[in-house]
């Protein structure tokens, strides 16, 4: 089956409401997904100004993510396209087939201040798709060639076909570059993260971008509770990380928002009822883990990224987040005293 045979008129009607959309195909080598190509007319994206985000400008070449991470925040902006937050999210990948041409435009505007922009914020720009679509080296050129600076996060092994022109980039341009690594544990990994290359495969990613001469830290997020938050766990995926050759990491524990907690709590229901109680307690009817969570978790995480010379240079605690309740979770009680010491999700950055 080809690619070019595939008709837009061969779907769902509800879907032509895409706008700009040009076609819907399907493929046997991404068996379960269906890529809704689109056409944009703005690829740059300003994040609101309440947002505590540290960059104004975003990126995102593909919306919905085939990586189908259970616990994924950006679930629920598919909403807005009237997909579902949860199968939807894994199997309708819209693809912006004219993101780097558009993006081109956009940044040689005399308006264009060059400020920094992020990639891999919402969904994953080096998703499977990315494969076939191959977008992503005319946004970076495109970047690149107009001065401005960028930063991408990604859980993509697809990066490593775009590192000699990410090197060429970073001689004219700050080139930021982040590998999300949450656990090692691969039957978990399958569980969790079921269309992600595998933790081992993002490792030598990470040894891959180092190589090429480019910085590259590493997103720990988010760590688990009852799941990934052992300490002797954290060691262990602090001390690959380290071994890998990452230049810092950020740890970030898991967040729930609205679509990603439906979703996540249906698969902890299914897959690890014991600890469903557990989470009612640190979540309630909120989006964080409560205060105290974050305290210790801060507690057990601060000294491993030190030992292994991972320690970020600027650490700024969650602020405005509800739960301030202390907790025992589930290695024994929480410090009631320290500070998060953590990034929030909000805060989301690229060391």
């Amino acid at each position: 089956m080809r690619w070019d045979a595939q008709r837009v008129d061969q779907e769902d009607p509800a879907l032509l409401r895409l706008p700009g959309l040009v076609r819907t195909v399907r493929a046997p080598e991404f068996a379960g997904v269906v890529f809704h190509e689109v056409r944009a007319r703005s690829v740059l994206n300003q994040v609101p100004g309440g947002s505590r985000m540290p960059f104004r400008w975003t990126v995102n070449p593909y919306r919905g993510c085939s990586h189908a991470c259970t616990y994924c925040f950006a679930r629920n902006t598919h909403t807005y396209l009237d997909f579902d937050a949860g199968q939807d999210f894994d199997s309708q990948v819209v693809v912006k087939v004219n993101a780097p041409v558009v993006l081109a435009a956009q940044v040689r505007s005399r308006r264009w201040r060059r400020e920094h922009v992020a990639m891999g914020t919402n969904t994953d720009p080096y998703q499977r798709a990315e494969g076939r679509y191959q977008l992503m080296p005319g946004i970076i050129r495109a970047l690149a060639d107009s001065g401005t600076p960028f930063s991408i996060l990604t859980k993509g092994t697809v990066l490593t076909r775009d590192l000699p022109l990410l090197a060429a980039a970073s001689a004219n341009v700050p080139v930021g570059l982040a590998v999300s690594i949450a656990l090692l544990d691969r039957d978990l990994q399958r569980s969790l993260e079921p269309g992600t290359p595998s933790p081992q495969a993002r490792l030598e990613l990470v040894r891959r971008i180092r190589a090429a001469g480019l910085p590259c830290g590493v997103l720990i997020a988010p760590v688990l509770p009852g799941l990934t938050d052992a300490p002797e766990q954290l060691d262990a995926l602090l001390a690959a990380i380290a071994a890998a050759g990452a230049t810092g990491a950020t740890v970030l524990p898991l967040h729930l928002r609205p679509g990603a907690r439906e979703w996540f709590a249906a698969w902890l229901q299914r897959e690890r009822p014991d600890l469903v109680p557990g989470y009612r307690r640190l979540y309630g009817a909120g989006s964080y883990a409560d205060r105290g969570y974050r305290r210790w978790l801060a507690a057990q995480v601060a000294p491993l990224l030190r030992e292994h010379g991972l320690a970020p240079r600027v650490s700024r605690e969650a602020t405005g987040v509800p739960g301030d309740d202390e907790a025992t979770w589930p290695h024994g009680s929480m410090p009631s005293g320290g500070r998060a010491g953590q990034i929030d999700q909000e805060q989301l950055t690229l060391l």
